[in-house]
């Protein structure tokens, strides 16, 4: 792949070199599940405009909400003007669904750092940041016509976005059952926070990685995509999310911090709430791209995102509520090593990999060594993990399913009727992600021993 090589839209590249007043000197897929590019812009002067650009194609998983840049990149300019730092917008194109933001040429790797000290300096910074944002003055944004919504109540804050999400991909739900996702969405409509203390503007998906920083302070908040008015609780359960996914240092005394700056009220459970919720949201489309991806997307990461996450969601269940549960055993040695899986994955590594330079492509050969890892793992140990999983559906339901589709139909049932313990639900749950993780164990090795951290 030449530098000059991409796969854009037709008109695009020419915007984008008028927007630059210049001429595209170097273009580059960058390695992020959603779609963007590194592009750089060479000026007649001589000087180079550092590009990031995000684009929202059609037949993407975007498309269920087609604001969703726009609404991304109408934040970022009303934020230009305020305490709270994000990149420049050199241009939006409505026809295109293109936007292009300045690169800040800061790092976003906090979780790499070696010194535990920068990686507190900057949380600290951060936080500081997000309590700023968190008092905006939302008239002076002016952002109301974007927004989906303004909430009101706590229960509002607290399910609105939820209730957004569930009708966006109604037509993905119409005919897909999983019982985390039937049991989450009950949870979070029962225990909503009793109170909440503003209606804040919320990046909806903050926290590590998704801001730069240069030394030890922010340079930019970025990735606005979830953006909206919500309970300020929210973002702190973001905040626990993405730690989790891009550990860096741990969460202890932050969110007494963020109160002392802020001045608005902290209270745990309500972080721990929103630890579901952003679990939730996030797991209705990446369940929805693992069943019906287009090949455009990297299916490994989103296999990592799906069982991490659906793990790590039952966790903060069973934490939430005070449950404890027993990891089950996994099975072993279980079928035949597949000779030509094997050979497949070895001439991927040392024949395809190791000649690649391009970073995307080089994510690429990985993300095929890893899919072919966990289709033999599913060959191998698929059926053991299905008659283990329909015995703890039996004890659950009180009968045999017929099958898993059977026993997740009966599920969804038995949670309509209200007629439950939460304790038996979630170690059942719990269960299911213990092993499901385990199956694909290839793919969640893209993010090894992740764990939440404690809070406050």
């Amino acid at each position: 792949m030449t530098e000059l090589e991409h796969d854009l839209p037709e008109g695009l590249a020419e915007w984008i070199a008028q927007v630059g007043q210049g001429e595209i000197t170097h273009i580059q897929r960058h390695v992020a599940r959603r779609e963007a590019w590194v592009v750089d812009i060479t000026r007649k002067d001589g000087s180079v405009l550092n590009g990031f650009l995000r684009l929202q194609r059609k037949d993407s998983d975007e498309d269920v909400d087609p604001r969703r840049l726009e609404r991304e990149t109408r934040i970022i300019q009303a934020l230009a003007d305020t305490d709270v730092p994000v990149p420049e917008v050199y241009g939006w194109n409505a026809d295109l669904q293109a936007t292009l933001f300045e690169r800040d040429l800061g790092r976003s790797d906090i979780d790499k750092l070696d010194d535990p000290a920068q990686q507190r300096a900057i949380m600290e910074d951060f936080i500081r940041v997000v309590a700023k944002m968190h008092t905006l003055d939302l008239e002076a944004l002016g952002l109301d016509d974007i927004m989906a919504y303004k909430p009101i109540t706590a229960s509002e804050a607290a399910l609105n976005e939820l209730d957004l999400m569930l009708s966006q991909w109604q037509g993905f739900l119409a005919d897909y059952r999983d019982p985390l996702l039937t049991y989450s969405v009950d949870w979070l409509r029962r225990f909503v926070p009793e109170k909440v203390a503003r209606i804040s503007l919320v990046q909806g998906d903050t926290g590590p990685v998704n801001f730069m920083f240069k030394g030890n302070k922010v340079s930019s908040v970025i990735d606005w995509e979830w953006g909206h008015y919500g309970d300020p609780m929210e973002d702190l359960g973001n905040i626990c999310v993405r730690e989790l996914y891009n550990p860096c240092g741990g969460l202890d005394g932050l969110f007494k911090l963020y109160e002392q700056e802020s001045g608005v009220p902290y209270t745990r459970f309500a972080a721990q709430y929103y630890r579901v919720q952003q679990n939730v949201r996030g797991m209705i489309p990446i369940h929805a791209v693992c069943s019906k991806a287009h090949q455009r997307e990297s299916i490994a990461w989103y296999l990592c995102y799906r069982y991490m996450g659906d793990r790590a969601t039952s966790e903060a269940l069973a934490e939430a509520m005070g449950f404890q549960v027993k990891k089950p055993e996994m099975p072993e040695n279980v079928g035949e090593v597949d000779v030509q899986a094997e050979a497949a994955v070895y001439a991927q590594q040392h024949d395809v990999a190791s000649k690649l330079s391009d970073p995307f492509a080089v994510s690429r050969a990985k993300d095929v060594t890893t899919l072919i890892q966990c289709m033999d793992r599913r060959r191998r140990y698929g059926a053991v993990i299905e008659r283990d999983e329909i015995k703890d559906l039996e004890i659950l339901l009180g009968k045999r399913p017929k099958s898993l589709a059977d026993g997740f139909k009966t599920f969804d049932e038995l949670i309509e009727s209200g007629d439950f313990q939460d304790q038996v639900v979630i170690d059942y749950l719990l269960r299911r992600a213990y092993r499901e993780e385990w199956l694909y164990m290839p793919a969640v090795n893209l993010y090894p021993d992740r764990n939440w951290a404690a809070i406050d």
